[in-house]
């Protein structure tokens, strides 16, 4: 499958030029140039497009204080190892999560992005499982816990076959509400996928 790169140019003080240089390489850069003018330097690299819309610029910009400047092109079309990273919530897919990763890349932010939307996604009455998948391979899950009603509240006392029906009739009301329920997840979540940081 072919994936866009761009080529970026980035002007650095010298004092955070590891840092620049360890960050593209992380992105699976390719260096192309580096120079010096000043006591900034100057770093060309070649980078996967989808490297660079996640945070790459935020990180950029925390590594160097906000010195860091940073333009960037389209340059070509090279072959890559994609898969596509599906999100399933309840076992239904949602399209809008769905994204094309780096095979390399694909546990890790299948990972992430369960353990974020676990955070965003409000509690319900019903347990929600939040999977990243791969074709029909699961590579990650999350479970977001149900709100549990106590029932035996106004239950004081007495024979425990009252207490025990109770719990068996909430038992069967929450698989009644899993088997009809749908999640909404919300604006913050969608937002938040694509802010998955390499910490």
């Amino acid at each position: 499958m072919l994936e866009p790169w761009v080529k970026a140019t980035i002007f650095v003080p010298d004092e955070f030029l590891g840092h620049v240089l360890a960050l593209c390489t992380d992105k699976r850069g390719i260096q192309v140039e580096l120079s010096y003018v000043a006591g900034r330097a100057m770093v060309i690299y070649k980078l996967p497009l989808n490297e660079i819309v996640f945070d790459f610029y935020d990180k950029l910009k925390s590594y160097t204080k906000g010195y860091a400047s940073f333009d960037w092109e389209m340059d070509s079309y090279l072959g890559g190892d994609l898969v596509k990273l599906s999100i399933l919530v309840n076992s239904e897919p949602v399209d809008a999560l769905s994204t094309i990763v780096h095979r390399t890349r694909a546990e890790y932010r299948g990972r992430e992005l369960c353990k974020r939307l676990s955070d965003l996604i409000p509690r319900q009455l019903f347990q929600i499982a939040i999977q990243a998948a791969i074709g029909s391979r699961i590579i990650a899950r999350e479970t977001v816990k149900a709100m549990r009603k106590d029932v035996l509240s106004k239950c004081y006392g007495g024979d425990i076959t009252r207490k025990r029906k109770l719990l068996e009739k909430q038992k069967a009301g929450k698989k009644r509400m899993r088997n009809i329920g749908n999640v909404e997840i919300p604006q913050s979540a969608f937002i938040a996928a694509l802010k998955i940081g390499d910490e």
